[in-house]
């Protein structure tokens, strides 16, 4: 499985970005995905991510994201959106998509993630 993640820039304090991840080389159901981000000099930080199960649509956004991050996937697409609003200064980071084959729910934990995607850097002005 291959991803891509695309959408970042440089987007003022209170704005908004979509970020877009495109799954290829394999079905979108064998595996969950999920958004993680990494600041200069920080850990990986779990984002969110979408349930793999064609009618379960179960997604987890990180507690301290909720109400400003949405997750969103588009199965013909084969697309995860991750989308952004009210972004702040303290949102800039390197965006990551990533695969995780495991069973159970989706994980917000980058450990436990199969496969990762290049990703996309967010930077939010102050």
């Amino acid at each position: 499985v291959q991803l891509q993640a695309s959408g970042g820039g440089l987007v003022q304090h209170g704005g908004s970005l979509r970020l877009s991840c495109v799954v290829s080389g394999s079905a979108l159901t064998n595996y969950d995905i999920g958004w993680f981000r990494q600041a200069p000099g920080k850990d990986i930080e779990g984002v969110a991510c979408i349930s793999r199960r064609e009618r379960d649509d179960s997604a987890r956004v990180a507690d301290s994201l909720q109400g400003r991050f949405t997750i969103s996937r588009d199965r013909v697409k084969k697309t995860v959106y991750l989308q952004m609003d009210n972004l702040g200064p303290e949102d800039t980071a390197m965006y990551s998509c990533a695969a995780d084959r495991r069973a159970g729910p989706c994980t917000l934990r980058g450990a436990d993630v199969d496969y990762w995607g290049k990703g996309t850097q967010v930077t939010v002005s102050s």
